[in-house]
């Protein structure tokens, strides 16, 4: 599991799959999610600017992403 600390109150999805290098760019990342490949807390995220907060976890290619503070 990858943790992405954030800097901010919240990280775009987008971004947080870039950061755990899930995604070789934001392109990669973009295809990713319209695809509907990428869930977030269960379920399937189609929104590649979706705030992602404190506590929540995003999973894709059999990889998670846990968003800590």
């Amino acid at each position: 599991m990858e943790i992405i600390k954030l800097r901010d109150e919240y990280i775009k999805l987008g971004q947080a799959l870039k950061a755990a290098g899930l995604a070789e760019s934001g392109v990669d990342a973009k295809f990713a999610i319209e695809e509907g490949l990428v869930k977030v807390n269960g379920q399937v995220e189609y929104q590649r600017g979706k705030k992602l907060h404190d506590g929540d976890e995003v999973t894709y290619n059999g990889e998670t992403i846990k968003i800590t503070l």
